[in-house]
């Protein structure tokens, strides 16, 4: 929208595109301060309105597999739930305001986001309307495949025109493996690998906005030099062009975020649900796709793939041996069965996400 709007204006949009240094027409860093900060507002201020209306409609059920650890969550029942409505909201809002729509990668990952949210909302409202626990996992990796795989095809027409568009790159030594057509799925398993991460990193106040508020302000800086062919030559990565815009939508991602985390902190007021967990997680996998970083997105990530590998090791684990590994999985769930404070969990888990996302992006300067 602002884009467009100073077109409108040729004199003033010629000077600005006059000193702007990367591939975005119009001041690329200035449009991604200005995303976060819309986004952080529309969440903080539409926030109590927003959970009011899901306070009447969608509270919470303690329902887990473990009687243990609902008897620990107990305090959580009937908190308002599906505030990933409101997350979903003010990143769109902060994108179409701060944007250039004409930007195919910005379009795409806008599908992505609202197509994932979604989703998410479908198998919230399963669990506040019903007994079910949401989606059946067949139905929900379906819709989740079935969506992954259109925006994986639309984004391979669009890689398939640069060079590396459709390489795997890893980070160090530079070693390539061209992916050709075979992209798609993988890109898929990407998109719904992340997406999935950060769901099940989603259960104590806090844990899950936080840490995407520090792997989105990674994939910001990773998007915005990869989209900047001066700086991506500096670096030695895989130039994108277009791939800049990117930094809107992941600034506008981390504004949500604070915004949301403002009303999430322990004790929550409002949850994200799987409305808010699995389009930010996509989100996340695409920019990595993008930027042909899928490699650190490993390390971005960090959090999301130990959360995920501690279920799928714990399930593993049970299924060849009848033990348990962790006393409860996902992860942070093993620290809240030992008794210890929730506060304390979440935060070292944000110092562990902090330090990933600084080591990810320095690692950007030691190829």
């Amino acid at each position: 929208m602002l884009v467009w709007l100073l077109k409108y204006f040729p004199n003033f949009f010629e000077r600005v595109a006059g000193v702007s240094t990367g591939d975005s027409q119009v001041f690329l860093t200035g449009r991604i301060a200005l995303a976060t900060l819309v986004s952080f507002a529309t969440a903080l201020i539409f926030g109590p309105y927003a959970i009011r209306w899901l306070k009447k409609r969608f509270r919470e059920r303690i329902d887990s597999a473990s009687q243990k650890l609902n008897e620990l969550h107990a305090g959580k029942r009937d908190t308002p739930t599906m505030g990933g409505i409101f997350i979903v909201g003010a990143i769109v809002v902060a994108a179409v305001s701060c944007g250039d729509l004409m930007n195919r990668y910005l379009l795409q990952s806008l599908v992505l986001v609202i197509g994932f949210g979604a989703i998410g909302a479908h198998d919230d409202w399963i669990k506040v309307s019903s007994q079910k626990r949401g989606l059946t996992a067949r139905d929900k990796f379906a819709w989740q495949w079935a969506l992954a795989l259109v925006v994986a095809v639309l984004l391979f027409f669009l890689q398939v025109e640069k060079p590396q568009g459709l390489d795997l790159v890893f980070p160090f030594g530079k070693f390539v493996l061209p992916l050709g057509v075979f992209f798609i799925i993988w890109a898929a398993f990407v998109m719904v690998g992340s997406s999935n991460g950060v769901n099940l990193t989603d259960g104590l106040d806090g844990l899950a906005s936080g840490c995407l508020i520090f792997a989105g302000f990674a994939f910001a800086v990773l998007t915005y030099v990869s989209g900047h062919r001066i700086m991506a030559e500096y670096l030695s990565i895989a130039h994108m062009t277009g791939a800049g815009e990117l930094g809107v939508l992941f600034g506008a991602l981390v504004g949500a975020m604070l915004g949301f985390l403002w009303f999430n902190c322990h004790p929550a007021q409002v949850f994200m649900g799987d409305s808010g967990s699995l389009p930010t997680g996509a989100l996340l996998g695409y920019g990595a796709l993008v930027t042909r970083q899928e490699v650190l997105l490993l390390i971005v990530g960090g959090v999301f793939v130990i959360e995920t590998l501690s279920v799928i090791l714990q399930v593993g684990y049970f299924k060849l041996t009848g033990k348990r590994i962790l006393a409860c999985s996902p992860l942070h769930n093993h620290f809240v069965l030992r008794g210890e404070p929730e506060t304390r969990i979440v935060i070292r888990f944000w110092i562990g996400a902090a330090l990933l996302a600084m080591v990810a992006v320095a690692s950007l300067k030691i190829r």
